[in-house]
């Protein structure tokens, strides 16, 4: 009797412990196969041809330190641009914080971020050096510009061909593109990345890395 009591438990046990070994195992199935899939994407992603979208024209507009920076400042060296101002109700503080995001990844390399005003008569350099601060930006790597709205606007139709507007149609709010802009070293403009996707910081990040091995610093 005691032998059959103990032939039947041992063979109640062996599905409890083949189903806890199978509890077991899921997740960390799932997490093998998940990270296969992300390095996948990263493996992926640094595959991608850079393209070229056309070539910046020269400007020179003024920063948050109220000193003159422009095309001369940028010269070889590989950079990231976006389209802002201080009191957008809509997408700016999203783009900004995209643009932040940026630092820590590229924080070991010599990529500079600009971020241009599309309301320089409200963006004074006071206004957007205290924009800088609160987005933590690092000086001298992340510059904030105001100027003329003529230098800006045709910076934006004619240079990165993004449409731009002071909002005259629009109870005057002015209307810009939520692209960030990766420029190379030559000032050839090599992509686009609309900060409204999730992973726009990932693929800015990946072609950037991948500029940094086509042009080196010197």
């Amino acid at each position: 009797m005691n032998a059959t009591t103990t032939a039947v438990d041992r063979t109640s046990a062996r599905p409890a412990r083949l189903w806890k070994a199978t509890l077991i195992a899921i997740p960390i199935i799932t997490l093998v196969f998940l990270l296969w899939l992300q390095q996948l994407k990263v493996s992926a992603l640094r595959q991608r041809t850079v393209s070229s979208y056309g070539t910046v024209p020269e400007f020179v507009l003024v920063n948050q330190d109220g000193q003159n920076f422009g095309s001369t400042q940028l010269h070889g060296k590989i950079w990231i641009a976006d389209f802002i101002y201080t009191t957008c109700p809509g997408p700016c503080p999203m783009i900004s914080s995209r643009m932040s995001e940026l630092q820590k990844p590229l924080e070991k390399t010599d990529v500079h971020l600009v971020s241009f005003s599309v309301d320089p008569a409200k963006d004074t350099p006071q206004v957007l050096r205290g924009y800088a601060e609160k987005l933590q930006a690092e000086p001298g790597r992340w510059d904030f510009l105001t100027g003329p709205q003529s230098t800006i606007y045709s910076l934006s139709r004619y240079g990165f061909k993004l449409a731009v507007s002071d909002g005259s149609e629009d109870k005057g709010i002015p209307v810009h593109s939520t692209r960030m802009i990766l420029v190379d070293r030559q000032g050839v403009i090599r992509g686009y990345y609309d900060a409204a996707e999730v992973d726009a910081v990932t693929k800015l990040v990946a072609d950037t890395t991948h500029l940094l091995r086509e042009q080196p610093a010197k």
